[in-house]
C-alpha cells in the first residue's frame, strides 16, 4: 500500500482525474453506469439523494487527490460539486460543475474543503445547501445557492447563514412547509430556517438522546408514517457506521433504534448517506472507497434499497455491488458489479494505473456469476463480450430463477482482451436473473451486451 503523503502518488491520480474530465468535455459524454459504484469516471461522495420532477437527482461531494499546491496531502480534497441524475435508476447524467469555491463570495478559494452537501425545492426554487471554510475566519460554515432548476446553474449567497458553525447540512422540510436545518460540528445541531431558506428562525440546539463516544456527523432527517427519523454516520468501534434515531417531531426528542449498514469491512473510515422514497421503493445511497481501496479520501458513490420491518423499524442494508435498477438487455452489462457469485470467481482491476476502467471477473471450469434483473424487452441475435479467455470455452447463460439453459457459448482461446460476438437461440422476452456458468475453460470477462 502506498503512503497517504505520497506525492507521486497523488500526482499519478490527479493526472488520471484530469484526463477523464478532458475526454468527457470534449465529447460530451454521458455515461451509463447501472451498477455500484454508480459514477466511475470521477470520485464522488457523500451523496443527497432528491426527487424532482420525476428523477432521482444525487448531490455529492466531489473528491480529488491533494497536491502540494492544492490542499493537504493525504486528506480530503473538494474544490467544486456535480449534480447527476437519473429517470431509470441506471442511466445517469452528469449535468456537469454547479459550484466551484472559486464563485463562492465569502469562502476561502483555496480551501479545497467543499464537504457534503443538500438540496431541497421550496415555492420554484432550489436551494443548495454546502459547508466549506471560510476566508476570514477558522472553521466551517454553511452557505446556500439558489437556482431555478434542480441542475442549477447556482448563485452562492454573498454571505453564509449567520450562527450556523459546523458541516454537512441537511434540510428537511415538513408537511406544514416548516424547514428544519441540521448540521454537524462534534455533535448534530437543529434549527428552524425561516422562510427564505437562508436565515435561521430559531436559536441552535444540539439534538439530546444521541451517542457522545465515538465521532458523529452527517444527519439526514426524513418522515414515513407520521415517524421522523434522524439517521447519521457514527464510530460505535473503528469506522463509521449508518444509525438512526426515530422521534415523533422534526425537533425530537429522539429515541435511538438501531444500525442501518455496518461498518465497512475493507475499512473505509468514512459513510455518508441519504434515504429517499423513489416510486414506492426506499434507497439508501452512500459511499465507500471502491475505486481507489488503498486510500479512503477518494471515495465513490452506492446505492442499495431499503426496506422496513412492520412497527417501522429499518431493516439493516447489506452492501452489494450489483445496486439499483432494471438494465436492458442491450446495455453493456459489468457482470463484474454481481448480486452473486462462486466462491472461487475473483475481481481484477482492468488497469491498476487507472481504476476508473473497472472491473473483470475471471472464472475458471465450474465457476459462475449472477447478475440480476436484466430487461429481455425484445429478442436478441447475439452477445456480444469483451474477454480474454487463456482456453477454448464453453459459457452457459442460466435462467438462474427457474435453472434453466438460455444460451450455450462457444469462446475461442486468445491472447489478451478480445471483443467477441457469437450467436443466439431465441430467449424469450421477461426480465431475468442471468447466471453465466463457464462449464469448461479459463476466461475473464469484463462487459456482456445483447444485441439485434
Amino acid at each position: 500500500m502506498k503512503k497517504t503523503n505520497d506525492k507521486t502518488f497523488g500526482l499519478e491520480l490527479q493526472l488520471k482525474y484530469s484526463y477523464v474530465l478532458i475526454v468527457t468535455f470534449i465529447l460530451g459524454v454521458q455515461f451509463i453506469w447501472a451498477q455500484n459504484p454508480l459514477i466511475r469516471d470521477q470520485y464522488t461522495a457523500d451523496p443527497t439523494a432528491r426527487v424532482f420532477n420525476n428523477k432521482v437527482y444525487v448531490y455529492p461531494s466531489h473528491d480529488i487527490m491533494c497536491t502540494e499546491e492544492k490542499g493537504r496531502l493525504g486528506w480530503f480534497c473538494m474544490e467544486d460539486y456535480h449534480v447527476f441524475s437519473s429517470e431509470d435508476l441506471t442511466t445517469w447524467n452528469d449535468h456537469g460543475e454547479i459550484l466551484n469555491q472559486k464563485d463562492v463570495p465569502w469562502a476561502d478559494a483555496e480551501g479545497y474543503s467543499m464537504w457534503a452537501p443538500d438540496c431541497v425545492e421550496k415555492d420554484g426554487k432550489y436551494y443548495f445547501y454546502f459547508p466549506t471554510k471560510p476566508k476570514d475566519t477558522e472553521g466551517f460554515t454553511i452557505g446556500v445557492a439558489i437556482g431555478d432548476n434542480p441542475e442549477g446553474p447556482f448563485t452562492p449567497q454573498e454571505k453564509p447563514i449567520a450562527n450556523v458553525n459546523g458541516i454537512d447540512p441537511n434540510v428537511f422540510i415538513d408537511h406544514d412547509g416548516q424547514a428544519y436545518l441540521y448540521w454537524s460540528g462534534r455533535y448534530i445541531h437543529m434549527a428552524k430556517l425561516n422562510a427564505n431558506m437562508t436565515e435561521l428562525a430559531s436559536e441552535p440546539s444540539i439534538i439530546a438522546n444521541l451517542p457522545e463516544e465515538g465521532h458523529l456527523e452527517g444527519p439526514f432527517m426524513f418522515e414515513r408514517n407520521g415517524k421522523y427519523y434522524l439517521t447519521y454516520p457514527h464510530v460505535e468501534n473503528k469506522t463509521e457506521r449508518l444509525e438512526y434515531a426515530i422521534g415523533d417531531s422534526p425537533m425530537g426528542p429522539f429515541q435511538v433504534t438501531g444500525v442501518i449498514m455496518d461498518e465497512s469491512p475493507t475499512g473505509c473510515w468514512t459513510n455518508h448517506h441519504s434515504i429517499v422514497d423513489y416510486k414506492d421503493q426506499w434507497y439508501l445511497f452512500y459511499h465507500h472507497n471502491d475505486l481507489s481501496p488503498d486510500f479512503d479520501k477518494n471515495r465513490s458513490i452506492r446505492a442499495d434499497s431499503l426496506s422496513f420491518n412492520t412497527d417501522g423499524t429499518i431493516k439493516k442494508v447489506i452492501p452489494t455491488l450489483r445496486g439499483i435498477g432494471i438494465n436492458k438487455a442491450s446495455e453493456k452489462l459489468q457482470i463484474d458489479r454481481y448480486s452473486a457469485k462462486s466462491t472461487a470467481a475473483t475481481l481484477h482491476f482492468n488497469n491498476l494505473q487507472n481504476t476508473f476502467e473497472g472491473w473483470n471477473i475471471a472464472l475458471k471450469q465450474n465457476d459462475w456469476v449472477q447478475y440480476n434483473a436484466v430487461d429481455f424487452d425484445k429478442t436478441y441475435a447475439s452477445l456480444a463480450m469483451r474477454v480474454n479467455a487463456t482456453k477454448k470455452s464453453q459459457l452457459q447463460i442460466v435462467d438462474a430463477t427457474n435453472n434453466t439453459i438460455l444460451a450455450e457459448i462457444e469462446i475461442p482461446a486468445n491472447t489478451g482482451w478480445l471483443e467477441y460476438e457469437a450467436a443466439l437461440p431465441q430467449i424469450a422476452t421477461a426480465v431475468y436473473d442471468l447466471k453465466l456458468v463457464l462449464k469448461t475453460g479459463e476466461a475473464s470477462i469484463d462487459w456482456i451486451r445483447f444485441k439485434d
